[in-house]
């Protein structure tokens, strides 16, 4: 048995944005607490922004290298051929202690023509002002560890007239207006660029009044989101999110599915996250990042959108799954017990809770998991055993089997 067909650890590298936590992710591993950065998100993937690397006989591999060096082996047939020798996921743990940027993500088609657009234009990669990173969409699926607060989806327009109304701010009445006049998607495009060209000085004071009625007036999320995101970005069009997205709060294993074009922010929380292998992100507010408005409401869609959670589904004693309509990747969570797998299919397992043994075929050392471990099971792999003594979240691709 080649290297390719064995199973490995994944060294995974965490990423450090101003809105993580410093002990969420710290507590999962067993390090000391607090740690020394916010740390937000646990990459486990290819992306080449933040690479897991593959611990193979000492060596410490780009997972992307690792796959180039026989796609098929790793991958398998199917899905080489479906995606090339790329990983067409990326899975995520999130840290949530602060409000992620409002923000929306482009489909297969925008990502793609973007990304070309751009290198045309000469912007680097990692340049600040760049909208797309990389030509992949980034559908998303977000399953909660613990109680996980976010915003996603718009209300109908007659329900954000409504509460635009009971806030009773006259600075956004010319703003409203479109909506007025055409109470459908095109009108809540129309009103929604408004808010976004508002002058400064107006739309600072139109946030400020919305925060100060939304306390008075509001006693669902708008009344205590509102000011919280008005305190912390005074002026941004993005504070009144809670007036015109649902509001939706995750109990653990409860999930959200976010599609391509949904506007979407996430609040606090600790999650698994699995999406497209992207870091395309359009930004609306909520953020010091750059904000191309052009090219955000060329992504978004206006219809209204569900906020409706997934509950996962039982496919196997101890395994369920989550029914999401995407092509690039599968989340299922295998609970406490022996989980026996023939092989046949790419897997990635990923320790959310606890801990778990992988017991592997051929000779050698058994893999330990603990929190935030994770392991690539090859498409040519022989099947494993995996002692679950906690939770593990498992992706697979669909149709890959």
């Amino acid at each position: 048995m080649n290297r390719q067909e064995r199973i490995h650890l994944l060294e995974n590298p965490i990423r450090s944005y101003a809105w993580g936590s410093r002990s969420a992710l710290a507590e999962l591993q067993g390090r000391p607490v607090p740690s020394v950065e916010c740390e937000a998100e646990l990459w486990v993937g290819a992306h080449p922004l933040a690479s897991s690397r593959v611990v193979a006989d000492g060596e410490r591999i780009p997972f992307a290298d690792w796959i180039a060096r026989a796609p098929e082996t790793v991958l398998g047939r199917q899905l080489a051929r479906r995606f090339g020798a790329e990983l067409p996921f990326l899975l995520k743990i999130l840290a949530v202690e602060r409000p992620l940027s409002l923000q929306a993500h482009p489909d297969a088609a925008q990502a793609r023509t973007g990304f070309e657009r751009e290198d045309r234009a000469g912007i680097p990669r990692d340049a600040a002002t760049r909208c797309y990173r990389d030509p992949h969409p980034k559908p998303e699926l977000v399953c909660a560890l613990r109680p996980f607060g976010a915003l996603k989806g718009f209300r109908p327009p007659q329900e954000i007239l409504a509460r635009f109304a009971r806030l009773g701010v006259e600075r956004l009445e010319p703003v409203l207006a479109p909506l007025r006049r055409r109470p459908d998607a095109a009108g809540w495009r129309e009103a929604f660029r408004a808010l976004l060209e508002l002058a400064p000085a107006d739309l600072a004071a139109a946030v400020g009044e919305a925060a100060a009625a939304a306390t008075r007036v509001d006693d669902d999320a708008s009344g205590v989101w509102l000011p919280r995101l008005a305190e912390a970005y005074p002026g941004d069009p993005g504070a009144l999110a809670p007036v015109f997205l649902h509001f939706v709060e995750l109990a653990p294993g409860e999930a959200l599915f976010l599609p391509a074009g949904e506007l979407h922010t996430y609040l606090y929380g600790f999650a698994v996250e699995v999406m497209g292998n992207s870091d395309n992100v359009l930004r609306a507010g909520l953020t010091a990042k750059h904000v191309d408005r052009e090219e955000l409401l060329a992504v978004m869609r206006f219809e209204t959108g569900a906020a409706e959670s997934l509950r996962a589904e039982m496919t196997a004693p101890g395994v369920s799954g989550y029914d999401a309509p995407a092509v690039e990747f599968r989340l299922e969570c295998l609970g406490r017990g022996d989980h026996v797998v023939s092989g046949g299919r790419l897997e990635v397992l990923l320790c959310t809770q606890g801990e778990a043994e992988l017991h592997l075929p051929e000779p050698g050392p058994q893999l330990p998991l603990g929190g935030g471990c994770a392991a690539l099971v090859p498409a040519a792999s022989a099947g494993y055993r995996l002692e679950v003594r906690g939770v593990v979240h498992r992706v697979t691709v669909p149709g890959s089997a």
